[in-house]
């Protein structure tokens, strides 16, 4: 038990084992979901973390045990090592018991003083925390509604809606620093929704923030809790446009299944989005995972021939990539599905006379055979 691993290890496990949906929607984040947000975001030493619906806080361990595992210095540094333990991570929930297991998780994975506070992340104005954040990794509670009376002003005037889907894509916009980046899963709704709230956000993020990516999940990922599709968006805070193209991704698996029992389909050391086997072509399509880390740094490649080969896949393929002109020309609607080309098999019928002629000799046999049983019967 002196082990900080074993004891968060142990801590996480028992957290799965009594998770289950909470009172004001909030659910356990898979932590192999959590963990390829993490690494698509890579946070570096000197990033300044916050979740604002953190509930137990998985997305900051996760984002500690990367720094740990890929900035060692962090704990060698004197500098670095204050900021890890005092301003490195900052979580806000409204429910006291999220609050208190969040806490624990942070310091029995060896975070010192980690700043996990109550706060109503949509409730309260945002001053003394505006622009204060580089990278945001977040699954807020979705599908909830509030009064304009409730709902912080300062995010009313970034949208005006009352759903707080769109109201958590206002805060974290509110709360990252220019050039700051966010990892965040939101409903599918998000993507496509007809209100003007929905078309005014997704318009911001293409026009007036960076949108990197939109990878789509399979609809089992939350399940028991809730069978919703949903997807991860990936952008940058720049206020200043920057969206050349957007990332598209359509997982179909993730290692598990996708029903309500979320049984592993693999060996555990080929699950998760960084494995340590060697996947196969039968392995990847039971977990994409991986597949999403390595066409992702190609797409962040410094290299232009390598970061071409993804940029020009066809839109037929797993991932592909969309110019910001056509996402403006479809209104900015963000499916998948929109952008996706769907190749229709050719498939060689045979000709009508022949088929009809193949049902009369049918017919005539069923006859024959309706005389000869009649024949019997006499």
């Amino acid at each position: 038990m002196e082990d900080r691993d074993t004891k968060g290890d142990l801590y996480e496990y028992m957290l799965g084992k009594i998770a289950s949906a909470g009172q004001n929607g909030q659910f356990r984040t898979p932590r192999h979901i959590i963990q390829l947000m993490v690494e698509l975001t890579a946070p570096t030493a000197r990033d300044v973390i916050c979740d604002p619906a953190c509930g137990t806080g998985g997305f900051l361990v996760a984002a500690g045990e990367y720094l740990r595992d890929h900035h060692p210095e962090i704990l060698r540094d004197a500098k670095l090592k204050k900021h890890f333990h005092e301003d490195a991570f900052h979580g806000f929930d409204f429910d006291n018991t999220m609050l208190r297991i969040g806490s624990m998780n942070m310091l029995l994975h060896g975070v010192e003083n980690p700043d996990i506070r109550y706060r109503d992340s949509l409730g309260q104005d945002h001053a003394g925390e505006e622009e204060k954040y580089t990278l945001i990794l977040a699954n807020p509670p979705f599908a909830g509604s509030l009064d304009y009376e409730n709902c912080a002003k300062d995010l009313q005037q970034i949208v005006k809606t009352k759903k707080t889907e769109l109201l958590f894509l206002a805060l974290f916009l509110r709360l990252l620093k220019p050039g700051g980046r966010a990892a965040v899963i939101v409903p599918d709704g998000v993507l496509f929704g007809s209100s003007n709230a929905h078309k005014t956000l997704r318009q911001l993020l293409v026009e007036e923030q960076k949108l990197d990516a939109v990878i789509s999940l399979p609809g089992g990922v939350f399940k028991p809790y809730a069978g919703v599709s949903t997807a991860i968006l990936l952008f940058t805070k720049t206020n200043s446009g920057g969206t050349d193209h957007v990332w598209f991704y359509d997982v179909d698996a993730d290692g598990m299944s996708l029903d309500d029992k979320r049984t592993e389909l693999l060996p555990s050391e080929k699950l998760g989005p960084v494995p340590t086997a060697v996947l196969t072509a039968a392995d990847h399509a039971k977990n994409n995972l991986p597949d999403i880390l390595a066409r992702w740094a190609k797409i962040r490649s410094q290299e232009s021939e390598v970061r071409s080969q993804e940029l020009n896949r066809p839109r037929t393929a797993q991932s592909f990539c969309v110019p910001k002109a056509d996402i403006a020309a479809q209104g900015y609607d963000l499916s998948l599905n929109r952008y996706k080309e769907v190749v229709h098999a050719e498939v060689a019928h045979r000709p009508p006379g022949e088929i009809l002629r193949a049902l009369e000799k049918l017919e005539a046999e069923i006859q024959q055979g309706m005389k000869e049983l009649e024949g019997m019967l006499k």
